[in-house]
């Protein structure tokens, strides 16, 4: 981000404008990618901001951080503060949050278990991820030649940083060859997820998604989609499908933080349906964004509200 997008960022229990959010290039995370994080969003809603689901996206964090052996220095209640707090700091009525455990300085190497533990947490504007256009319209994907890595390569349930260089490269693919975005096959060649969404499937009315078995991460908003749709009464299967099963079907869309719910109206230019978002889709979105509108009860408690406590001290 060559631009300034917020005032400041929090790094190591304070708040440092942005101009002077900087690591050294000698930091263990620039050369070897040892870093994990969440992506959060931050909603203007009829009763206030509200972070989406803010303690289950720590936890993750959490999660990550144990299984790459990452001790992080601040609480969890520390991490949750620190978040409302740089939402506040720069005034946001809705944006996106992101969390970074990372190695810093300490030394160079693959072992990185001498290097030490630093946190920022960034917020910024974020509309969206796919385009404008893209949860009503729909977006065309393309299957990638990229495929998920193995369970026992790499912990696909955790969030890190240098995993992510498989979802560069699926990413550009797409793009390159004019598609939105990519969805990767795992190393079992069955559907596992997309560059940086899980994937949801429709047919006769029933809900189907890849298992974590099949190298995904653990979406938040998969999480919350499998919840919603349970409560409106629809069969919710997480099982392993082949990749023929996605041009079948009746619908298929991603869910992701950045994502949210986004139909897919092609795969591989055949058409999804009737190549328009689905009517089970459009259900879950005006449920999902209906809590968000306040139009929805909040039954599972995943707004987190920001509001005004302490004053906020700023380095």
């Amino acid at each position: 981000m060559s631009q300034k997008l917020a005032s400041f960022i929090w790094m190591d229990g304070k708040l440092v404008p942005w101009e002077d959010a900087n690591i050294h290039v000698g930091s263990h995370v620039i050369h070897y990618g040892s870093s994990v994080f969440e992506g959060i969003r931050c909603y203007k809603t009829p009763m206030g901001s509200r972070v989406f689901r803010l303690e289950d996206h720590l936890r993750r964090l959490h999660d990550s951080a144990k299984i790459f052996r990452m001790e992080i220095p601040y609480s969890y209640e520390e991490i949750l503060e620190a978040s409302v707090d740089s939402i506040r700091a720069n005034g946001f009525e809705e944006c996106y949050i992101r969390p970074v455990v990372y190695r810093g300085e300490g030394g160079l190497g693959v072992n990185p278990l001498k290097n030490r533990v630093s946190v920022f947490i960034m917020t910024w504007p974020w509309g969206r991820y796919l385009g404008p256009d893209a949860l009503e319209k729909g977006i065309d994907v393309c299957v990638s030649s990229w495929h998920r890595l193995a369970p026992d390569t790499l912990p696909a349930i955790a969030k890190i940083g240098g995993a992510y260089m498989n979802g560069q490269l699926m990413k550009m693919e797409a793009v390159l060859n004019g598609f939105a975005e990519g969805i990767a096959l795992g190393f079992n060649g069955l559907v596992s997820e997309g560059s940086g969404e899980n994937v949801f499937t429709v047919r006769d009315g029933v809900l189907y998604t890849p298992p974590v078995a099949s190298t995904i991460l653990l979406g938040i908003t998969r999480d919350s989609v499998i919840r919603l749709a349970q409560d409106m009464g629809f069969t919710v299967k997480e099982e392993p499908f082949p990749r023929g099963f996605l041009y079948v079907c009746d619908e298929v869309f991603f869910t992701g933080t950045a994502a949210e719910i986004t139909p897919i109206r092609s795969i591989d230019r055949i058409k999804i349906g009737n190549g328009e978002r689905g009517p089970i889709t459009k259900k879950l979105q005006d449920r999902f964004f209906g809590i968000l509108r306040g139009d929805v009860e909040d039954r599972h408690g995943w707004l987190h509200p920001v509001e005004a406590s302490a004053p906020v001290s700023k380095s």
